[in-house]
C-alpha cells in the first residue's frame, strides 16, 4: 500500500467518524430538546412537589397516578439496568414509545400516551431513545400500577415509517407537537364508555385529574369564544404557556408542564398556537372549583 493511499483511507475514516459524531451530538440535542420540553416527560417519571414538575429531573418514576379505573406508577426510564431500561436497545425504545411494547412483549398501559407518540417521526423518536439512554442511571424500583378494568392487548399494527410535518405548515406542526405534548390526553373529557371522547370533544376540558397537586379539572382550549380561548389573543396563549400566567393573572395549575414549555423555541410556541387557533370551538363550560 502506498503513502498516498494509506492517506486517502485515513481521511475517509476521519470523514466518516465526524459524520457519525456530528449526527450522534445532533440526535443527543434533539432528544434533550424534546424529552425536557414538549415532551414533559418528568411530569409523569419523575419525582415531584404540588409545585410541579420540573425539567433535567432524574426520570426515576413518578408518584401515584390515582383515577376510578386505576392507579398507574410511571416507571422507572432511567438506564438502570436492574429498575429501568438500560438493557434495552434504542430501538426497543423507539418500540415502546410508538407501539406501546416492551422488548419482554408486555403492551404498556394508560396513561402512556403511545396513541399520540404513534405519530412520532422517525428521527425524533430515535433521538428521544438516544436521550433516554445518555441520561445517568438511578436505581428506583416503581410498585406495579393496578388496574380496576381491561387494558389495551394493542395499539395497531407496528409503526413502520413517519416524518414529521414541514415545520413551515404552522398548523400542521404545531398539531405534530400537540401530539408529543400529548396535550389532549389531559384535555379532552371521557364519554360514557370512560374513554376519551376524542371524537366529538376533543380539547373540550372537564378532565378531572388527580395527584400530588390534589385535584385539578382541565380547562377548554378550543377556540370557543365563551367558554375556551376563542377571545384569547395568540401572545396571551404563548404567555399561558410558557409562563402559566393567564391573562386574568390567574396561574395555571401545576399539572400543566409549564416548566418544560417555557423551553421550546419560540417558533414552537407559535406553531403550537397555530394548532390550537384550528381546533374545532366546543361549547363546554367547565367547573374548576
Amino acid at each position: 500500500m502506498t503513502y498516498n493511499q494509506l492517506r486517502t483511507i485515513l481521511l475517509c475514516f476521519a470523514f466518516a467518524t465526524n459524520v457519525h459524531s456530528t449526527f450522534a451530538d445532533s440526535a443527543l440535542e434533539r432528544g434533550a430538546y424534546l424529552v425536557e420540553g414538549i415532551g414533559n416527560c418528568g411530569n409523569c417519571h419523575a419525582p415531584q412537589e404540588p409545585s410541579g414538575a420540573e425539567p433535567l429531573t432524574p426520570l426515576s418514576g413518578g408518584p401515584p397516578l390515582p383515577t376510578p379505573f386505576f392507579t398507574a406508577y410511571a416507571p422507572n426510564i432511567t438506564p438502570d439496568k436492574e429498575t429501568g431500561i438500560g438493557g434495552w436497545t434504542a430501538e426497543q425504545v423507539v418500540t415502546a414509545l410508538r407501539d406501546g411494547r416492551t422488548p419482554d412483549n408486555r403492551v404498556l398501559r394508560p396513561p402512556m400516551p403511545v396513541p399520540f407518540y404513534r405519530e412520532m417521526s422517525d428521527d425524533d423518536a430515535h433521538a428521544i431513545a438516544v436521550y433516554l439512554l445518555s441520561r445517568p442511571p438511578v436505581a428506583n424500583k416503581v410498585p406495579a400500577s393496578q388496574y380496576k378494568g381491561p387494558v389495551p392487548a394493542s395499539y395497531g399494527p407496528p409503526v413502520n415509517h413517519v416524518v414529521a410535518p414541514p415545520r413551515t405548515d404552522k398548523v400542521a406542526y404545531g398539531g405534530y407537537l400537540g401530539n408529543l405534548g400529548h396535550c389532549m390526553l389531559c384535555h379532552t373529557p371521557v364519554g360514557p364508555d370512560g374513554q376519551r371522547d376524542y371524537a366529538k370533544r376533543l380539547g373540550a376540558g372537564g378532565f378531572v385529574m388527580q395527584g400530588v397537586f390534589g385535584r385539578v379539572v382541565t380547562a377548554n382550549i378550543t377556540p370557543d369564544p365563551e367558554t375556551g380561548l376563542g377571545q384569547w389573543t395568540d401572545e396571551q396563549i404563548a404567555h399561558a404557556l410558557t409562563t402559566g400566567e393567564r391573562p386574568d393573572g390567574r396561574r395555571l395549575a401545576s399539572p400543566m408542564p409549564v416548566a418544560y414549555l417555557s423551553r421550546i423555541s419560540s417558533d414552537d410556541v407559535e406553531a403550537l398556537v397555530s394548532w390550537l387557533r384550528s381546533l374545532k370551538p366546543i361549547r363546554h363550560q367547565v367547573d374548576r372549583q
